[in-house]
């Protein structure tokens, strides 16, 4: 296979991409967790404590993916600056580290979206339940 500049550069677009639904994924848990926040000192609620801890993993995940993403992007500006030089061997290397980042920020997206759809069921099920009392 030949690695030429274009090659890293095809991932510009999608880390870009990647990076800014990230930080809308995390701007929207900084505007849940201010709200559980209110709610919490208004009512002192120990269910919120629990949304809260899940929001605190979630945040941690987003932070990890986040940094993984902008390692990828480093390490495919890296690789295009290598291969500028003549360095192919070495470029590949640097291209070959920066998708095993990219799929491993995916890897974590994974896991926080799955560990959203697991609070959001514990939601419906508090509704569900909430309906069914007389």
């Amino acid at each position: 296979m030949d690695l030429t500049l274009t090659t890293p550069a095809l991932l510009f677009p999608a880390i870009s991409l990647l990076l800014l639904a990230y930080t809308s994924r995390f701007l929207t848990l900084a505007t849940l967790i201010r709200s559980l926040q209110r709610e919490y000192r208004d009512t002192s609620e120990r269910k919120l404590l629990e949304q809260v801890q899940s929001l605190q993993r979630r945040v941690r995940l987003i932070r990890d993916m986040q940094l993984l993403g902008v390692l990828s992007f480093f390490l495919c500006v890296l690789c295009m600056f290598v291969l500028f030089v003549g360095a192919t061997l070495f470029g590949a290397v640097v291209f070959g580290a920066s998708l095993l980042l990219l799929m491993a920020s995916l890897a974590l997206s994974v896991r926080e979206i799955r560990i959203s759809v697991d609070a959001l069921n514990t939601q419906l099920r508090d509704l569900t339940q909430f309906d069914e009392t007389p």
